[in-house]
């Protein structure tokens, strides 16, 4: 039996893991609610599936549009004093504002968040290879 000194290679788990599938998995983010399909996705890449989201400028945010524009307005807000180009860094463009919010379902600070994050891509409107 050979003992492994490290974690195994990620491929070894993604052939044998169920629900796994090679092709991307492509959601059409119109009409979606932001965290429910973000919840869905962070599943699936963590699950070693790559996923395309398109048409993410149709993804809804449930509330009220006056209270979440308030929000999103004190998040921009938040910056580092001595050198603001430092970060932390506030994306405006909607695949992005998307990928953060996955991003913060899933633990990306380490290897296998990482790995997860690469699995996952967003788009505004409907690039050639998908339409």
């Amino acid at each position: 039996v050979k003992s492994w000194k490290r974690a195994p290679p990620t491929s070894f788990f993604l052939s044998t893991m169920p629900g796994f599938s090679p092709k991307p998995v492509v959601i059409d983010g119109r009409g979606h609610l932001m965290g429910r399909l973000a919840s869905i996705v962070a599943k699936f890449i963590l699950n070693g599936n790559r996923v395309v989201v398109l048409r993410c400028e149709g993804i809804n945010l449930s509330g009220n549009f006056y209270r979440n524009k308030l929000k999103y307005l004190k998040f921009l807000k938040l910056r580092c004093n001595v050198k603001p180009s430092r970060g932390p860094f506030h994306f405006r463009a909607p695949s992005k504002i998307f990928l953060r919010t996955v991003r913060g379902m899933v633990p990306h600070k380490s290897e296998r968040g990482k790995a997860a994050l690469k699995r996952l891509e967003t788009f505004e409107g409907v690039p050639p290879p998908y339409d």
